[in-house]
């Protein structure tokens, strides 16, 4: 059992409303999570056929089994019990009764949001973020940790990296996807994701990823918000402000876990990790994660963007916190060079007030302050954003 850093954020929002919601991508820990932290509670896996048959069948009768309530898994295979779970919790006006957990967030926070507005709150778990693998004494250099990702069974079970996501992408991107979005050709599906993961770090461009697919870009557009939905993609926005000049408005692409995008790449082992051209944009999207997880595990919004305007000077993450803009420089390289610093002191410029400090996280150890901006070694990387 790893100790989940959004432990003490669940604990306290379970207090506070009669229903908590996890949403995340499958294998992510949510289940163990729950189940360890609210031992006492009755546990339902709604995954399983007969279970999800009775719940369909007789959902007040299914709920009345549980009185006290219940961790109620995979909740988005039975969302009718959403509306008779409203009733419970209006009667009863108990906190923490039931304790649901989703992997689809489309399906989920849809109907989450139409049946217990106002009586959940939600939070998103996402893969071992590299301050809890610290805390469980899991020590892996930057390359090791761009094969493995954040998968809590790789490291638990000592699992092969490349197999174990193989299996992941076969189990559930390609059987539970498929079926959401009705795939008549799997191979030019899988050739699809994996062209996303070509992209990783970079504008979405749907035309292009079409005519390389040889789908249409209403297509690529349902399929990325598939992907996104069931969370295996993720899209950073660009910052939209008027800074007087003209911005990029293309999202960038991300997966939300590295280890799977390094499989869906080709690289196997750390010897084709060091010296695969995609390395810095894996590490980008290494850093991206950290910093949404440090953000998503005290139930904030994550709150990050990135900029670009049309004459070229982009930085690679800005965190917006009120009324200030934290930018943020991503760099696989292990050595400070003052030209990283370049975009930051361009865009600290630009902003003036607004912008009174940046980071520049990299692959090196020496972590100092030069000027307003602060070198931080990407095991750290979540303290730009105060975690």
């Amino acid at each position: 059992m790893y100790h989940r850093s959004i432990t003490a954020e669940l604990e306290a929002l379970a207090l506070s409303y009669p229903v908590v919601t996890i949403m995340g991508p499958r294998q992510s820990g949510k289940t163990t999570l729950v189940r360890h932290t609210f031992p006492n509670k009755s546990y339902v896996n709604l995954e399983a056929i007969d279970t999800q048959e009775m719940a369909h069948n007789d959902p007040r009768g299914f709920l009345e089994h549980y009185p006290e309530g219940a961790i109620l898994d995979e909740i988005q295979r039975v969302p009718t019990l959403l509306s008779y779970i409203q009733l419970i919790v209006d009667e009863s006006q108990k906190k923490g009764m039931f304790i649901l957990t989703g992997s689809h967030q489309l399906e989920l926070h849809q109907a989450v949001t139409q049946s217990l507005a106002g009586r959940t709150a939600l939070l998103e778990l996402l893969p071992l973020s590299l301050v809890e693998l610290a805390d469980a004494g899991i020590d892996t250099s930057l390359d090791e940790v761009l094969l493995k990702g954040g998968y809590p069974r790789i490291y638990k079970d000592q699992l092969d990296p490349t197999k174990a996501y193989r299996n992941y992408f076969q189990t559930y991107v390609e059987r539970d996807l498929r079926q959401l979005i009705r795939v008549k050709d799997l191979v030019q599906f899988q050739r699809f994701v994996r062209l996303c993961a070509g992209r990783v770090g970079q504008l979405l461009n749907l035309e292009s990823l079409g005519n390389d697919v040889g789908i249409s870009s209403p297509t690529v557009k349902e399929w990325i918000s598939i992907l996104e939905a069931s969370y295996i993609l993720i899209r950073l926005q660009p910052y939209f402000e008027n800074f007087g000049k003209r911005v990029v408005k293309a999202p960038k692409l991300y997966f939300t876990d590295v280890g799977l995008a390094s499989y869906l790449l080709g690289i196997e082992n750390s010897a084709q990790m060091a010296r695969d051209p995609l390395r810095g944009n894996l590490v980008e999207n290494l850093v991206v994660l950290e910093l949404m997880k440090g953000r998503l595990n005290k139930g904030l919004d994550p709150q990050l963007y990135y900029f670009r305007d049309a004459h070229g000077h982009e930085v690679d993450l800005l965190f917006q916190t009120g009324h200030q803009l934290v930018p943020i420089e991503i760099k696989a390289a292990k050595t400070f060079h003052s030209a990283f610093l370049k975009n930051l002191e361009f865009f600290h410029k630009l902003t003036e007030e607004r912008c009174n400090r940046g980071f520049l996280i990299y692959g090196g150890v020496q972590e100092q302050a030069i000027g307003p901006f602060h070198l931080l070694n990407y095991a750290h990387a979540a303290r730009a954003v105060g975690s």
